[in-house]
């Protein structure tokens, strides 16, 4: 499913169970991680020492990624690890790209206080800049189930939110896991419209049967789905919690207008606030 996993860490990362996430993901996909660190160049962080400049984020890096990599290196993952200079969501974006990373592991929320890649929403913008797709899971779990058994893949009937079920149909056939397809129809949207809740009900019909073709198409069998009312993140986060799910996948983008389901501020909110892995999948 992936070759090459893009792991972008700090100090707080480091020590977040996204890193052993990650690693169980590469070695059940005999997958490569990468290590990135990158030195924000927006903060000042040069200084002088015996009359040579030194950045002092950089020697941080170089001690960020050597933390990690003895982590990796003990759970015998292949890896690498790079350290780079920019400004933190742009460069992890155009770093993946330029070396052909096909997964971006970031993390989100912490009770504890946050990583320094989430200050300034940098999950997030990489969510929505990312061309390839992006696992994001929450930084303070102790850990995750993995291989997953059981996937939620939200759909509003848009081609993006298709595409984003097909990669997670795909994952989901390698894994053998079951999938759970949800469809929500937001009432404050349809009602401000004019628009019958009834035809919102169909179109839900329509995305989840598109996604149950797409399913049958892949031998995936165990398909259980979801028509529901409601907030689409709220919904979403119901879900997971009374069916016991491992994983998500979605969109980073939806439905523009008025039908609009899964717009990029719902998966923003569901990677957020989810407390289980969320693999988003962009635009290509």
């Amino acid at each position: 499913m992936y070759d090459r996993i893009l792991l972008p860490v700090d100090e707080a990362a480091v020590e977040s169970s996204l890193l052993y996430h990650a690693a169980e993901l590469a070695t059940w996909d005999d997958a490569s991680v990468e290590l990135l660190f990158v030195a924000d160049t927006t903060r000042d962080s040069v200084t002088v020492a015996d009359g040579d400049l030194i950045d002092v984020l950089v020697g941080e890096g170089e001690d960020v990624v050597a933390e990690a990599a003895d982590v990796l290196d003990s759970l015998g993952v292949d890896y690498s690890t790079s350290v780079q200079q920019g400004t933190p969501a742009r460069t992890i974006v155009d770093y993946a790209e330029r070396e052909g990373h096909d997964l971006i592991a970031m993390p989100t929320h912490g009770r504890e206080g946050l990583s320094r890649y989430l200050l300034g929403s940098v999950t997030g913008k990489v969510v929505r800049l990312a061309s390839m797709p992006v696992l994001t899971a929450p930084i303070e779990s102790e850990g995750f189930a993995f291989p997953y058994d059981d996937l939620l893949l939200p759909t509003d009937g848009s081609e993006a939110a298709l595409r984003a079920a097909r990669h997670g149909l795909d994952f989901a056939a390698e894994l053998g896991a079951s999938v759970h397809v949800v469809s929500a129809t937001d009432d404050s949207l349809l009602a401000n419209a004019g628009e019958a809740v009834g035809d919102g009900k169909r179109t839900s019909q329509a995305a989840v049967d598109k996604v149950v073709e797409a399913a049958e198409s892949r031998g995936v069998d165990e398909v259980t789905t979801h028509l529901e009312t409601g907030d689409p993140d709220e919904v979403i986060r119901e879900i997971v919690d009374r069916e016991e799910l491992d994983a998500i996948v979605m969109g980073a983008t939806g439905r523009q207008g008025i039908e609009r389901v899964l717009l990029g501020s719902v998966a923003e909110k569901t990677v957020r606030t989810a407390d289980i892995p969320v693999i988003t999948v962009g635009d290509d």
